[in-house]
């Protein structure tokens, strides 16, 4: 039997910004006690790994204000704009980042980036058969863009050199692909 629901009995608005909102919920649990919940909303994001060819891909590095780092390699990832799909979105960030366009993004995870106080979806695909599409990044954007053989960054994924959790979750699915088969 699944567990019971809780109910919201009341919520308010702590902060937003451009890129997320935080909110501080009164929630009643199961045994009819409640709680005070915070939950922290980013909306969807986007990822995707893309392949030059079958052995190399592309990642891109940039400074990291929170972890304080600019030295970790990174697949174009970022927010779905309203009004976008899932594949407009990936296909926007990956000429944002990375210079390319896929004329096959093939989808491989939706998962829940942080499932106990975040609300952000991500949906991550693979980029194949790239064409260059450089689009102007975000202003508050500033790459490093290189290929690299994808066997090294499935290695520096198991040494946790790669450690953002979309790029890890993507490149795992794709050596996943390369064992089983689609």
């Amino acid at each position: 039997m699944p567990p019971k629901p809780w109910k919201t009995q009341s919520t308010r608005e702590v902060y937003q910004n451009t890129w997320m909102s935080l909110r501080e919920d009164i929630a009643e649990m199961p045994d009819g006690r409640t709680t005070i919940y915070g939950v922290c909303s980013f909306g969807q994001c986007v990822g995707v790994l893309p392949f030059i060819d079958d052995n190399h891909v592309v990642l891109v590095r940039q400074y990291r204000y929170v972890q304080k780092e600019d030295f970790r390699w990174e697949m174009p990832t970022g927010g779905i704009k309203t009004g976008e799909t899932p594949e407009q979105a990936a296909q926007r960030e990956l000429g944002e980042e990375a210079g390319y366009q896929a004329a096959q993004l093939l989808p491989v995870s939706i998962y829940y980036t942080s499932k106990s106080i975040c609300d952000e979806t991500a949906y991550l695909y693979l980029g194949y058969d790239l064409i260059q599409n450089k689009l102007p990044p975000d202003d508050t954007e500033f790459f490093e863009i290189q290929t690299f053989p994808f066997d090294e960054v499935l290695q520096m994924v198991h040494n946790n050199a790669i450690r953002d959790g979309m790029t890890v979750t993507a490149v795992l699915h794709a050596a996943l692909r390369r064992i089983i088969g689609s």
